[in-house]
């Protein structure tokens, strides 16, 4: 059980103290800043300053997408196929400590504007989720109910430097976590999960502006929803430039790819398994 402390609001080496003084046992992750791995689970609600938005429970591995973003005060954001809202509200506490840093003033929430960000899921139960989290979080986004593939249905038009989709995917990845995965996926099913990862990859790329950075992601080990989409991608947008991130300056044990980085479930870094690949849209691209 991994958590993400709110670096804007308390110290991971505080947090961790009242851990302590809580009587949980728990370690730094120390390749990840605001990650600290519990020395065996509990109830969110035994959590110090869980219901007041200091700490949430996020797996590692997919605490990397807010920090591959390297976002800017400022900055436009579009966070695609985001629910239940985790890295929506991680987003958030980055740019809110970026926000700090330079001299924002926050007002009767903690994200101090530093960021204007939009978070987008197809599902609109699943909107009321990221909802409640950035309540709880007491933060702030713009969710909407829409398919990203059918950008005239939420976007204004006005172009996002930063975009993060975190595809749907076989979730293959957090097999250990939920190994009844192993069960109900079939052959079958990862040739539709790629096309429509291409096609969401592809709007979202449409919205970018130049000299923007979309991240894509997903929780699946399988080459042909990671490596293989990301391929198919680049060679169909001229104006895209992947950005290499070496896998050793992400975590240890991920596995350096031909396009992008895969975090191995469990290994070194003892997280789940995750893809993640960084595009920039080049200058005059459209």
């Amino acid at each position: 059980m991994v958590l993400r402390v709110n670096l804007a609001r308390r110290a991971r080496n505080d947090y961790v103290a009242d851990l302590a003084a809580a009587g949980i046992g728990a370690q730094l992750v120390e390749w990840l800043d605001g990650a600290v791995q519990l020395d065996r689970p509990v109830a969110v609600s035994a959590l110090p300053g869980f219901q007041d938005g200091v700490v949430s429970v996020q797996d590692a591995g997919a605490q990397l997408a807010a920090t591959l973003l390297a976002l800017q005060p400022g900055m436009r954001v579009l966070d695609a196929c985001a629910a239940p809202g985790g890295k929506t509200g991680h987003i958030l506490e980055r740019a809110a400590v970026l926000g700090h840093a330079r001299g924002y003033a926050a007002q009767d929430r903690d994200d101090a504007s530093a960021v204007d960000l939009t978070a987008v899921d197809i599902d609109p139960q699943r909107v009321e989720q990221i909802d409640r989290n950035l309540e709880r979080l007491r933060l702030t986004a713009r969710a909407r109910a829409a398919d990203v593939r059918d950008p005239a249905s939420f976007w204004d038009g006005q172009a996002f430097d930063r975009i993060l989709v975190d595809a749907p995917c076989s979730s293959t990845g957090v097999i250990r976590r939920h190994p009844d995965i192993k069960l109900l996926r079939r052959p079958g099913d990862i040739a539709p999960f790629a096309r429509t990862q291409l096609d969401i990859l592809t709007a979202a790329f449409g919205m970018l502006a130049p000299g923007g950075r979309l991240v894509y992601g997903t929780c699946s080990v399988l080459p042909a929803e990671n490596e293989g989409v990301m391929a198919d991608f680049l060679a169909s947008q001229p104006a895209a430039q992947l950005v290499i991130t070496p896998a050793r300056d992400l975590a240890p044990g991920a596995v350096d790819l031909s396009c992008g980085v895969q975090l191995l479930l469990g290994a070194e870094a003892g997280t789940d398994g995750f893809y993640y690949a960084c595009v920039e849209k080049t200058t005059g691209g459209t």
